[in-house]
């Protein structure tokens, strides 16, 4: 590259890098949006566990989360139960590689430190301030099947208040009784992590 050329090009880009900046900033308010519209990642507004069993037990099923205005929706149909109530909940950590007890799990996802279990479920879906995981019962009919709609308040999906992704749910082997300091549900049957879902899978064939 001669004299003349190693002059011309950092001019030439120069140019090119200013007319650019000039020709965004000259678009005013539309073309910024435009910009920031690129850089902004889409929301996340879905989640789903796939639920498997502990050691000796049939817990298979699954619960999918969706994102609303009033907080998340909770859709729960799980399989391979004793017939009656199952305390289910958010718990801390999604890791699961604990596929006889589901311990690795850890406590009730409790991220604002209440230390303060609440029989949450569909006709109480807040009280006083209690586990950001607690989310009441599932109700198993006499052939082990149970299935659940609620919305719980104090979590988001993947957003500031509490997000659930990357977090587990536990499905207990008894019913929670609201007791302290975390229902009295006893065992541990079936476990899941909270992944990122599809918020509109196709259509089943």
């Amino acid at each position: 590259m001669n004299r003349w050329m190693k002059l011309v090009v950092p001019v030439a880009l120069g140019a090119g890098l200013s007319i650019g900046w000039n020709h965004l900033s000259g678009g005013g308010s539309a073309a910024m949006a435009q910009v920031a519209a690129l850089a902004a990642p889409p929301a996340i507004t879905a989640a789903i566990a796939v639920i498997s069993p502990t050691a000796d037990n049939k817990t298979a099923g699954w619960v999918k989360f969706t994102a609303v205005e009033t907080g998340v929706i909770v859709v729960a149909d799980v399989t391979g139960l004793t017939p009656g109530k199952h305390g289910f909940h958010i718990h801390q950590w999604g890791d699961i590689s604990d596929a006889a007890k589901g311990m690795a799990t850890g406590g009730h996802y409790d991220p604002a430190g209440t230390h303060h279990h609440e029989l949450v479920d569909a006709a109480h879906p807040d009280g006083t301030p209690h586990h950001a995981g607690d989310m009441g019962n599932l109700d198993a009919d006499a052939d082990g099947h149970a299935h659940l709609e609620e919305t719980i308040l104090g979590v988001s999906i993947m957003g500031p208040l509490n997000p659930i992704v990357g977090r587990a749910v536990i499905v207990h082997a008894g019913a929670d009784d609201g007791g302290q300091p975390t229902g009295n549900a006893g065992g541990r049957v079936g476990q899941g992590v909270i992944g990122i879902a599809n918020p509109a899978p196709a259509p089943a064939k």
